[in-house]
């Protein structure tokens, strides 16, 4: 049930994120600070990358930056996100460490991969679901994906060198 809440949090604080970087002022979605991310956002064989975007917002005491590019291979989507600031750490709160949850259509698991902590999320109907890493506790990579199997998803978040993005983190 715990497992189950947790889950509802990851895609609560994922929509929460977007509707957030919706409501940013134009001005904010126009600065580039997020640039120095978009060159981990890399080519994934047998996919259609979009051109990378993002978006840094500074506002007294907090700094919100993300950068995301959505790929394509057919029916199947894929949208790469690094995201630091508030919206990464709601996004960490809903993480356990070492969770295992299976319903008959859905399952989430949580554990270290690589050195950092990943939750896995899966719903089987529709082959979509999420891989989050987190970079610290602040800053997160998420890969969503629909149309594709979650151990493929997997294996596509690893093509993204989440070591190099941990390293270009502000301190």
């Amino acid at each position: 049930m715990i497992a189950y809440r947790r889950t509802i949090c990851i895609a609560v604080a994922l929509a929460a994120l977007a509707a957030f970087w919706l409501m940013a002022p134009p001005a904010a979605q126009a600065q580039q600070g997020f640039q120095r991310f978009v060159p981990f956002l890399v080519e994934l064989s047998g996919w259609k990358g979009a051109k990378p975007d993002g978006m840094t917002m500074e506002i007294p005491g907090q700094s919100v930056i993300t950068a995301t590019r959505e790929y394509e291979r057919g029916e199947a989507r894929l949208t790469a996100q690094i995201i630091l600031g508030p919206p990464a750490q709601g996004a960490l709160a809903a993480t356990g460490q070492n969770v295992k949850f299976e319903t008959s259509d859905s399952r989430m698991s949580s554990g270290p991969i690589d050195g950092f902590q990943v939750t896995r999320t899966f719903t089987i109907s529709d082959k979509s679901g999420a891989v989050m890493v987190a970079l610290g506790t602040s800053a997160v990579f998420i890969l969503q994906f629909n149309g594709v199997g979650d151990d493929e998803a997997l294996t596509l978040a690893r093509n993204f060198n989440w070591k190099a993005i941990q390293a270009a983190l502000p301190k």
